[in-house]
């Protein structure tokens, strides 16, 4: 320890870019900040990494706190080390974005930590660079979906291709051709389709599918 003595000590933590997806909206999980700096503020859910804890687990352990969830699918953003970014001292935050089922989620974990689901089109004012965490977790969200598929963890276990496609037009903010659509999404064969019709969405009726367990060709 002593061979370390002259460098400068720094605050580690980890903030959570919490993504849900209602009403054909993604949607994002923020807190009012409970204690200063910015009181008050909105905030991503955060924490310092513990002692014995490395930076995924301090995010696990945030995330299930928050959430109640455990298997939640998770990928760090990237490390945010401005040395003015939190005005009470040098902190490091390691950013992660995670993807979870608003309608699986712990309500009453959510209450008690005060915390609201805002859609990412109509965000409040959030505290310190919180935001640019959020637009760069939405943006690696957005490059995952473009040489991939994503939803497996915002979509019921069934869903019609109407419904993907709604996803991923929330998560590009933008509307996207349903034939040029179909013919990419299917062309990975992580598909499985299903025996099974929702009537609701055309007049013969679409066809439900499930994420299958097959690798990409």
């Amino acid at each position: 320890m002593g061979l370390y003595k002259k460098h400068p000590k720094h605050y580690v933590a980890v903030d959570c870019v919490i993504f849900g997806y209602k009403d054909e909206e993604i949607r994002l999980l923020l807190y009012p900040r409970g204690f200063e700096p910015s009181k008050g503020g909105w905030s991503l859910l955060g924490g310092f990494i513990q002692e014995r804890e490395s930076s995924d687990q301090a995010a696990w352990r945030i995330l299930k706190q928050t959430t109640g969830l455990k298997d939640i699918f998770m990928e760090q953003v990237q490390v945010f080390s401005e040395p003015g970014r939190d005005p009470e001292a040098r902190v490091i935050s390691i950013a992660y974005y995670a993807l979870i089922r608003i309608d699986r989620h712990d309500k009453n974990l959510v209450r008690e930590n005060g915390a609201h689901w805002w859609p990412i089109t109509k965000l409040p004012s959030l505290v310190f660079d919180h935001k640019e965490m959020v637009d760069k977790a939405l943006l690696k969200l957005q490059q995952k979906a473009g040489y991939g598929l994503v939803g497996k963890e915002m979509l019921p276990e069934m869903f019609t291709l109407m419904q993907l496609r709604k996803l991923h037009e929330a998560i590009y903010q933008k509307e996207l051709d349903p034939g040029n659509f179909r013919k990419k999404i299917l062309s990975f064969n992580l598909l499985k389709r299903l025996n099974i019709k929702n009537s609701s969405e055309s007049r013969k009726g679409a066809y439900y599918y499930q994420f299958s367990d097959k690798k990409p060709n």
